[in-house]
């Protein structure tokens, strides 16, 4: 079974250790650096349907399977945290561009949100479903926060913080605050409202603000286009 180590503070990154044949997929411009033993290519990870569907979260075609013996290094494309979920037959919803490796017992499919859910998060109507058994880990800008719904329990969560959450929540759209809140506290009037049971994983920084924060005025031309 390969051997996972989630390491450095905050900028994290995933050392895996991959015993002989042992297998993992990750998503393809991660990898960091591996063994010359360890064998890498190009794959679907499910033939040319699995493939298409990936492509139509706006992920990629392609994902890396990485094959021991050796040791790799996976990490994702800015500061942030790495979160590991363990799949026992369930489900997750997952941000697209969040999904950094897994275990090859895990399946990647995707699925249509509540209307408005995606586009609020500036990633479309589809999110990518991981199910399955196995391993996931995910790559959240900032930090990550997971919070456990009880039945009845609700939150309203600014969209492009959402990282991911438990298949069968209810989610959808809630109007918040009025034309003030929009004008001067920089967030939208609509913000996803996901209902539990279950876990819903946060990232404390969103893309829209780490653009804002690095590059302000290129941010000030992408909210007027």
């Amino acid at each position: 079974m390969p051997e996972f180590k989630i390491m450095g503070n905050d900028i994290q990154h995933l050392y895996v250790e991959l015993g002989p044949g042992e297998k993992i997929y990750a998503e393809g411009g991660h990898l960091v650096w591996k063994s010359s033993s360890v064998n890498i290519k190009a794959t679907t990870g499910g033939g040319l349907l699995a493939g298409l569907k990936r492509a139509l979260t706006g992920a990629s075609f392609f994902v890396l399977e990485l094959e021991g013996p050796g040791a790799v290094d996976i990490a994702g494309f800015a500061p942030g945290k790495i979160v590991e979920i363990d799949l026992t037959g369930s489900g997750i919803m997952v941000e697209h561009r969040a999904f950094l490796a897994m275990e090859p017992t895990v399946d990647y499919d995707v699925k249509l949100v509540g209307l408005g859910f995606g586009w609020l998060g500036g990633e479309g109507l589809l999110m990518a479903r991981l199910h399955g058994t196995g391993r996931v880990f995910l790559h959240a800008i900032g930090d990550a926060v997971m919070m456990e719904l009880g039945p009845g329990e609700s939150i309203d969560a600014e969209a492009g913080h959402v990282l991911a959450f438990d298949e069968g929540m209810r989610v959808g759209i809630r109007r918040v605050g009025g034309l003030r809140t929009m004008l001067f506290g920089e967030e939208g009037l609509w913000f996803a409202h996901i209902e539990g049971p279950g876990r819903v994983w946060l990232r404390t920084l969103s893309r829209q603000q780490m653009i804002m924060g690095l590059m302000p005025e290129l941010a000030q031309v992408a909210r007027s286009s």
